[in-house]
């Protein structure tokens, strides 16, 4: 569209923008841009201060730096400073535990003979039945030494398999307490009439108990791998196998890789168990009312109270 020019000539229109449009390509207002850019031009320093503040930035790291290391070479210096020290600790403690197992072993073969040598003087000193009736008591209750056929089971951790570099897979299942107890369970169900793991022989108060990475039988330390031994009839070892226990054991076995084995054994030998400390009990004594003259006695009469002795004695 035109319009007619005052001289005569015709001049085009010109059509502003769409509104829209424009805050759409320009949004932002050209004096904000313009006191931002003064902004950003006040406060540029010289080069001068840029080139200072840079120098000081590196002399700060620096410094940090030599300080950082300086710790690290102090600490490494006490660290190898203290070694021997923690070393001739460690050999002590080492020669200490080996030193009071030995003692261990000396006192507990010192037992050993000594209560032989009190069943040879016992034997001797009472009639044959009742020497007899004696060892037959003391092999059922696991306090005597006993010889038979019967069977051991076996059972030992996985194997290690664990990576060398990346460490996976570590940690093997290993045997349990509870493995240990149904087993021994198990055995004394299929008519077992001793048992012992690894030479520890088990009575009525045995215990089996793990602290640690210790495993406890009776409070002694056994370490794997782990042999019940038994002895009983020859119907033991198919009585055993057909138990839920065993089943469940080669379960166990058969998902995690650890060692479970059965086999007969001929003229097995089981130590006997140490004797138990003898607790004795004593009925508690409690006081009564007196009696006089066919009337109770009150707490504040005269005399004074009745009590009751026990009859028998503790043991």
């Amino acid at each position: 569209m035109s319009t007619p020019r005052p001289g005569g000539g015709r001049q085009d229109r010109v059509y502003a923008p769409d509104f829209l449009t424009e805050l759409f390509r320009n949004p932002l207002d050209p004096g904000y841009a313009d006191a931002a850019a003064a902004r950003r031009g006040a406060a540029s320093p010289p080069p001068a201060a840029r080139g200072w503040r840079a120098w000081s930035t590196r002399s700060v790291s620096l410094v940090v730096v030599v300080m950082l290391g300086f710790l690290f070479a102090v600490a490494y210096r006490q660290t190898m400073a203290d070694e021997p020290g923690r070393s001739q600790a460690r050999s002590g403690l080492v020669a200490q535990i080996k030193e009071r197992e030995s003692q261990t072993d000396r006192l507990s073969t010192r037992a050993d003979e000594l209560r032989e040598e009190v069943s040879r003087q016992r034997d001797a000193a009472l009639s044959g039945t009742a020497a007899a009736r004696l060892r037959d008591l003391e092999a059922g209750t696991g306090l005597g030494r006993v010889r038979g056929d019967g069977v051991v089971v076996r059972l030992a951790d996985a194997p290690d398999k664990a990576d060398a570099v990346t460490g996976a897979g570590a940690g093997p299942p290993r045997v349990l307490y509870s493995d240990l107890q149904g087993v021994a369970n198990a055995l004394w169900s299929a008519g077992a009439e001793a048992i012992a793991i690894n030479g520890q022989r088990l009575t009525a108060t045995s215990t089996i108990r793990s602290a640690g990475e210790a495993m406890l039988v009776d409070f002694r330390p056994v370490t794997g791998p782990y042999e019940v031994s038994a002895i009983g009839p020859s119907s033991m070892r198919r009585k055993f196998d057909d138990s839920r226990n065993a089943a469940l054991m080669r379960e166990v076995a058969q998902k995690t890789g650890l060692s479970f084995g059965v086999r007969k054994a001929d003229d097995l030998t089981l130590p006997a168990a140490p004797e138990p400390q003898l607790r004795y009990a004593k009925p508690s004594v409690s006081p009564s009312p007196s009696v006089s003259g066919g009337r109770s006695g009150s707490p504040g009469s005269s005399g004074s109270p009745a009590t009751v002795s026990p009859s028998g004695g503790g043991r």
